[in-house]
């Protein structure tokens, strides 16, 4: 009897360590979806909460998967230092904008073209939390920028703007020629 009420209290013990390891994950943060001009750059951010101190043994890896759902591509990785991709896409065209001190392990993509559409995915890892949520970033790359309630909003005000220059602008020039008027029909009044 003695033998089971040990192996039930380890058992025990055992479920509640489990429970204490997966609360101790990474969490990881990204936004849900990005969208980007053609041509531009963008930072896609990434930060993570994590039950450890950031230690040594901190990766960071970023993998792109197309929207044609062909194999997942690496993009990025951290470990001690970042590492630049040797070949494919992202060669060249990716750089390290995070701070691993601050929790935030984010990229910037350069020149940015159609076919980076898709999903980018930042997973950490931060010994000896390693496990944890992987975060996903969808990047959507148009054209051009559609026009919003805040570009509205922009010319709006612009436009008001340079109304109100060219009122006070008016404004002044009469005042001026009113003037110059005044001061000529006193001059005329002083002659005579």
């Amino acid at each position: 009897m003695r033998g089971r009420a040990w192996l039930g209290a380890a058992l025990a013990l055992g479920a509640q360590l489990r429970a204490l390891w997966l609360a101790a994950a990474v969490e990881v943060y990204t936004a849900k979806e990005v969208v980007a001009v053609n041509g531009t750059n963008q930072r896609l951010k990434c930060t993570f909460s994590s039950s450890s101190p950031v230690g040594q043994q901190l990766s960071v890896t970023w993998n792109f998967q197309p929207e044609d759902l062909s194999p997942h591509e690496p993009v990025f990785y951290y470990l001690k230092e970042p590492y630049k991709p040797p070949s494919g896409r992202f060669k060249e065209r990716v750089t390290w904008d995070g701070n691993v001190e601050r929790n935030d392990v984010s990229i910037i993509i350069w020149n940015l073209q159609p076919s980076d559409n898709g999903t980018f995915t930042c997973q950490v890892t931060n010994w000896p939390d390693v496990y944890g949520t992987i975060g996903e970033v969808r990047l959507r790359v148009v054209q051009k920028v559609s026009f919003s309630e805040i570009h509205f909003l922009a010319v709006a005000i612009g436009s008001a703007s340079v109304l109100m220059i060219l009122v006070v602008t008016a404004v002044i020039i009469c005042r001026q020629h009113r003037r110059k008027a005044r001061a000529g029909r006193t001059e005329v009044a002083d002659t005579e």
